[in-house]
This record gives C-alpha cells, structure tokens and sequence, in this order.
C-alpha cells in the first residue's frame, strides 16, 4: 500500500475514532477500493467493484462510507450535469479541472497554472476572496465529434 494511502486511511481512522465510529471489514474493502481508482466514481459502480471482493456489501454501506470520506475531507462529491454523483479522492499533488462529454461521460481532468493564475488576477482585481473553485468544460471529446 502506499504511503498516500496509508496516510489518508490515518486521517479516516482518527476522524472515526472522533465520531465513535467502529470499522468493518466491509467498510476497509470499500475504502481501500475508492482509494485505489484513478476515476470519477458513482456509488452503483463502486458497489459493482466491491461486491466482487465482497458480495454482502449493500448500497446503504457504501453510500455512508462515502458520505463519511466526503465529511472527513478525503472525498470529493463531484456532479457533472448528467443527475449522477460521482466520488473522486483528493489529488496528491494539486487542483485540478475537468472536461466532459455531453455525449458519451467521458471525464478527463487536466491542470493548467496559467488558468490558475489568471483565475487569481481576476479575483484579485475584483476585490474578491477566492476560498475553493472549480472549472468544468462540457462539449464533445475525440471520439464523439
């Protein structure tokens, strides 16, 4: 496992043992599954990949696990205008954006500083405080043009 993983699970267990939450075994297969996708991730098809591990895991338990990694900070809730929510872990080394197909849900995630510094300018000027952001970008990728 490594290291980043086990630092976020760290922080899940301390958050848990402030919330007097206990751990299960199906709880540690989910977690440890969303911490290894590298996706925009929806409950259903987390729920697929676990059971494969584990066929007992339900939705509820998947669903509070990722309401509980979402609370504790590890998880961000994304929504891309389809009606699905989607979970995607904190990236390790910096903000990032995404672009998406309105025709077939392709996700791609890119990181660009300039947009970031510019983003910041016209905050700056404006007087504004910029606490969080995000930027999406739908239209059509490669394939579906």
């Amino acid at each position: 496992m490594s290291s980043k993983i086990s630092e976020k699970k760290e922080l899940l267990k301390n958050y848990m043992e402030e919330k007097g939450l206990k751990s299960t075994s199906q709880r540690e297969d989910i977690v440890n599954l969303f911490f290894k996708t590298n996706t925009h991730i929806s409950l259903e098809e987390l729920l697929k990949k676990v059971r494969r591990k584990n066929p007992r895991v339900g939705y509820a338990t998947v669903y509070r696990t990722m309401r509980l990694l979402t609370e504790c900070g590890l998880a961000l809730e994304r929504q891309f205008g389809d009606n699905q929510t989607r979970y995607e872990h904190l990236p390790d080394d910096s903000h990032h954006d995404h672009l998406i197909c309105v025709k077939c849900g392709k996700i791609a995630e890119f990181a660009n500083q300039r947009i970031e510094e510019l983003q910041r300018d016209v905050a700056e000027k404006k007087g504004f405080k910029v606490i969080k952001h995000k930027m999406e970008l739908y239209g059509l990728c490669s394939s579906c043009q």
